[in-house]
């Protein structure tokens, strides 16, 4: 199961010169423990309000032509991606910088609640992402 937003379809497109792409996948651990899978929650029109809200400001800070973030939701495992973010735009350097920002702000503002199971065999929900930088 997946949450996906996309702005419009490349297809036919080209004028654009660059792409850039972030996978990110989960790890097996967390905070000094070890996971041994999490369950992704959100509510779907939240998070696709705040996705558009996102992809807007960085529309406003680069020529951007096309995005796309697709973000898992229900149970994950190590190794397993979680989240695509695709930029494109007409070069490299407005397409490098707009991808990360869409995936730092999506991490710290948009609706996905995370409950980690541990190999302990107890449950915490994830109260505060990882720091991305």
């Amino acid at each position: 199961m997946q949450a996906e937003y996309q702005t419009q379809s490349m297809q036919g497109q080209t004028k654009y010169g660059a792409t850039a792409n972030f996978v990110g996948t989960m790890r097996d651990f967390n905070e000094g423990d070890d996971v041994q899978s999490m369950t992704l929650e959100h509510y779907p029109a939240m998070t696709e309000k705040q996705l558009n809200i996102i992809v807007d400001e960085a529309s406003k800070k680069w020529p951007l032509q096309n995005t796309l973030i697709i973000h898992r939701v229900g149970e994950i495992f190590p190794a397993e991606s979680i989240v695509l973010v695709a930029v494109w735009s007409a070069h490299r350097g407005a397409a490098f910088d707009a991808c990360r920002f869409i995936m730092e702000d999506l991490k710290h503002k948009a609706p996905f609640w995370k409950k980690e199971a541990l190999t302990t065999g107890n449950d915490r929900w994830v109260e505060e992402n990882t720091k991305g930088y």
